[in-house]
């Protein structure tokens, strides 16, 4: 089967927003904006949100990004999810797909142990192992999808042990092995640089700035050394910084803010639209790389940077000038004829690499399990969060088919992670037992702040105590579903130990659970069953 075309010259984004329900009508508001981008897995294709129904009138591109499919994880692409994906492009009418490299869930078949979901995007350690299976699960995807498949770096605070490859390494091999596009998180490459020590100019020079479709910029915000990756703060200096970097190296089809949470008035977020315009108008390009093979970089007019302290040599967050809302050069992205070094990376006729010992199957594992449902009887799409859903039983083999020795060993080693991340087990070796800690908080607290928003009567039931208590139950207690059933899970487990102790506030959580979950609490063997499998993953 041949694979989806790339993105060609001839298609320029330009200047846009990430469009969430809570800034819909801000978005709308904007002036300027050329294209949205909305989280696939938050939008219905048979029944569209009506504000994306009216920029897609407008003549507004939508783009949708996906957060669950878990391309960097050891199982093959799930069929259903490459599905869903394929009817939201087709659906909006988009030019390009987007999604993560990255791991999102572990165990399952391949090692023969529990499924464990992170409700997170978490980094493939770039192995020749894990490049092989990432490189094979981005070809099933490019088979599957109508449109060009675009795939984006990640932020991490932790870091694998033994890595065999620089994060500009890895995505240049991905592409000149698959063909495929990159959409580069500035802010990722800032987060990497002060949570991995990893040089935000090298790796620029090092991946095929030609080879991107999109750029993301977005805030986030440092504690005890340690920065996190929000998109619920402003747009940083050093952020802007190393958008200036790549804007001096390239001429983006697209740049695009993303903000999550925390949402601010109109004016500010056209305020960081602007400034966002005049990094890339003032950056301009000041030397072209040539040649980036085996770790070296060659470029047109000397070494790059070390360190990225400020937007590039130039003022990119005072003066902000009018936001420009013309296609033109103003706003530092040429319209696609005039960019220079954007040709379309050719996909060579064979791939680089052989798949298995015997040619591994590339076709789609079967169906697995798809994310659980809503909650409540509505079929409306949840809020919209840059956070990846559940499947069961993720990496299922082919029948007949003899395991890849490299999912396996990549399977092994995620689970582990996972596990100890989620479930409490102890850190793998290699790793820093104390950022995996900062890690797995962040996990739970994230956890936490997506179940209070799809189950929102959840927190005000329980009052101050919500987070507390979630915390504790999550501490270790894997997600074994999407967000809406850890929601049910963990109703079920404080109803199961006589919680919460106030009679009315166990009344309403009983009746809140029997309205989503069924008529009857769990029997006695389904609980021991559930305490039995909590002992397996670690508990």
């Amino acid at each position: 089967m041949s694979h989806a075309p790339q993105l060609g010259n001839a298609h320029r984004l330009g200047i846009g927003i990430g469009w969430r329900p809570e800034i819909a009508e801000a978005v709308e508001a904007l002036p300027g904006i050329d294209w949205v981008e909305a989280v696939a897995e938050n939008v219905c294709p048979d029944h569209l949100p009506d504000s994306l129904v009216r920029l897609r009138a407008r003549g507004v591109t939508v783009v949708p990004h996906g957060v669950s499919l878990g391309l960097g994880g050891a199982g093959r692409p799930d069929t259903k999810r490459l599905t869903d994906l394929a009817e939201r492009a087709e659906a909006l009418g988009s030019p390009l797909i987007t999604e993560h490299i990255a791991f999102v869930r572990a165990g399952g078949p391949l090692t023969a142990s529990p499924a464990l979901e992170a409700g997170h995007l978490l980094p493939v350690p770039r192995t020749k192992d894990a490049l092989r299976v990432l490189c094979e699960n981005v070809r099933i995807a490019q088979d599957c999808l109508p449109v060009p498949l675009a795939v984006e770096n990640i932020a991490a605070l932790i870091n694998w042990p033994d890595e065999e490859m620089t994060e500009g390494q890895f995505l240049a091999e991905l592409v000149e092995r698959t063909g495929v596009r990159l959409l580069i998180d500035v802010a990722n490459l800032h987060t990497n640089h002060v949570n991995r020590g990893e040089d935000p100019a090298t790796a620029l020079d090092q991946l095929p700035v030609e080879a991107i479709a999109y750029v993301h910029v977005a805030g986030g915000i440092e504690r005890d050394g340690v920065w996190h990756d929000t998109h619920a703060h402003p747009v940083s200096e050093p952020v802007l910084a190393v958008l200036a970097e790549l804007r001096s190296r390239v001429s983006p089809p697209g740049v695009l803010l993303e903000r999550d949470d925390n949402f601010p008035p109109t004016a500010e977020l056209s305020a960081e639209l602007t400034t966002i315009r005049e990094t890339l108008r003032t950056a301009g390009p000041r030397r072209t790389p040539t040649a980036v093979r085996d770790g070296a970089v060659a470029t047109g007019t000397g070494p790059a940077p070390t360190n990225l302290t400020g937007p590039g040599g130039t003022d990119a967050t005072t003066s902000a000038a009018p936001e420009q809302t013309e296609p033109s050069t103003a706003d530092g992205i040429e319209p696609a004829a005039e960019q220079a070094g954007t040709a379309t990376p050719t996909r060579p006729d064979a791939p680089a690499e052989q798949t298995g010992p015997t040619g591994a199957d590339t076709h789609p594992a079967e169906a697995g399990g798809a994310a659980s449902g809503p909650l409540a009887p509505s079929t409306e799409p949840g809020p919209a969060r840059d956070v990846p859903q559940a499947q069961e039983q993720p990496g299922t083999p082919v029948v007949g088919q003899r395991p890849d020795p490299a999912r396996q060993r990549l399977a092994l080693a995620q689970a582990s992670l996972l596990s100890a991340l989620v479930a409490g087990t102890p850190a793998p070796e290699g790793f820093d037992s104390r950022r995996l800690g900062v890690q797995s908080r962040a996990l739970g607290a994230k956890r936490a702040e997506v179940v209070a928003k799809v189950a929102p009567e959840l927190p005000r039931i329980l009052g101050g105590g919500y987070r507390a208590a979630f915390l504790a139950y999550a501490k270790s207690r894997p997600m074994r579903g999407g967000y809406r059933r850890d929601a049910l899970d963990f109703a079920e487990h404080l109803l199961i130990g006589d919680l919460p102790e106030d009679p009315a506030a166990r009344r309403e959580l009983t009746q809140w659970w029997r309205d989503r979950s069924g008529a009857r609490p769990p029997s006695r063997a389904v609980r021991i069953a559930r305490v039995a499998r909590a002992v397996l993953v670690g508990r």
